[in-house]
């Protein structure tokens, strides 16, 4: 699921930034509005969101089934839900997770270009040295996806519960570990937020909000940590 992910959401972002800039060069791309990188990262999010969707489906139904499995790998999982559900069945919480991910990715890629211009301006601050001044060391990157990542899952967690309580509606389980879940949970994304808050409260809504975290802050950091160095290295030896 990552890989599709992460190559689709960067090449499109990418190819918008150059677009918007007139360059295609990344160290141009930190002078645009704050507003474009905010939109990118959003329209970024969503063309990656469709690509690599039906992986993010079976990734979580793989998840959630429970000991003893009831699919033992992903195909298995995937035929199932073509001959119960149909093709639409793989794209089940599509439109929920669509609106997690335009906020999600929004702040994600947003917030990132705003620390990375905050590192720049203390980098000014602290060097005299011109070439010192306009590079970021690989740990401000680091340290700047972290922040951003943090912030993003921090405010978007709760549209992230509502997606897999969709992605796993109808989902079999072994009698051992729980029945069924119900086909049909709840019949939208402003009826499973209403139903959550009645039965589980706010808490409810925030359900999984540490290990998430802990797991999407750093991969987020190191994935731009890598998107950046590979970016500047594809960039010196093709220019």
């Amino acid at each position: 699921m990552v890989m599709p992910y992460t190559a689709i959401q960067f090449t499109v972002l990418h190819k918008l930034k150059t677009f918007a800039s007139g360059s295609s060069k990344t160290e141009n791309h930190i002078n645009l509005s704050p507003y474009l990188s905010y939109v990118s990262g959003a329209v970024a999010g969503c063309a990656a969101t469709v690509g690599s969707y039906p992986f993010d489906l079976l990734r979580t139904i793989l998840a959630s089934q429970g000991e003893p499995k009831v699919y033992p790998n992903m195909r298995s999982a995937s035929i199932d839900i073509l001959q119960t559900r149909g093709f639409r069945g793989l794209y089940s919480g599509l439109s929920p997770t669509l609106v997690e991910i335009i906020p999600y990715a929004g702040l994600q890629f947003g917030t990132y270009d705003t620390f990375k211009r905050w590192t720049m301006a203390w980098n000014q601050v602290q060097y005299s040295n011109t070439a010192a001044e306009e590079s970021i060391s690989s740990f401000q990157l680091f340290l700047c996806g972290l922040a951003a990542g943090t912030c993003a899952k921090l405010v978007c967690h709760p549209l992230d519960v509502v997606k897999k309580r969709f992605q796993i509606e109808g989902l079999q389980r072994h009698p051992r570990y729980g029945a069924r879940v119900e086909h049909r949970a709840y019949r939208n994304m402003f009826d499973a937020l209403k139903r959550i808050l009645q039965k589980e409260g706010w808490a409810g809504l925030y359900k999984g909000i540490v290990p998430s975290t802990v797991k999407a802050a750093p991969a987020g950091a190191v994935t731009f940590v890598a998107y950046e160095l590979t970016s500047d290295w594809l960039e010196s030896i093709l220019t």
